[in-house]
């Protein structure tokens, strides 16, 4: 287990990393103003969350149950800009009955590796026919151990 950043250390003290992956910046990511748009750090931790669940999920076949993002939030530290290749980081708290917290870094890489945002999302399990909380699957448990 480790801490990551200090506003989100506040909120848990103890956090697996579980995931790390590597993207670039695209042209498209940026807005008017040269840096990528700050809604845009919401799809890289998407990504990270996508690829981390695609590792032990079936994310691609339909199923009556599923993840669901019921907040999340950012704090940017430093822009970035194309072609910037940036590092996300993964982290994990400990689960509840149906939900779970995720947090993350995310890194400018280069000659020195910059930390330019840290975020975290609330994930639920759902049952999308009832439309209400459910137990997370064996598989997701599975990766707090």
């Amino acid at each position: 287990m480790t801490t990551v950043g200090n506003t989100q250390q506040n909120q848990q003290s103890e956090l697996k990393l579980v995931y790390t992956c590597c993207m670039p910046v695209r042209w498209g990511d940026m807005d008017a103003f040269g840096h990528v748009n700050n809604t845009v750090y919401f799809r890289y931790m998407e990504q990270a969350r996508i690829e981390w669940m695609a590792s032990f999920l079936d994310v691609a076949s339909a199923s009556n149950t599923g993840p669901v993002l019921i907040n999340a939030q950012c704090n940017f530290l430093r822009s970035l800009k194309y072609p910037d290749q940036i590092e996300v980081q993964m982290f994990i708290a400990a689960p509840g009955r149906s939900s779970f917290n995720t947090h993350y870094q995310i890194y400018r890489l280069g000659a020195e590796k910059t930390r330019c945002a840290e975020g975290q999302a609330k994930v639920v399990w759902v049952d999308t026919v009832q439309e209400k909380s459910a137990p997370l699957p064996e598989a997701v448990l599975a990766q707090f151990r």
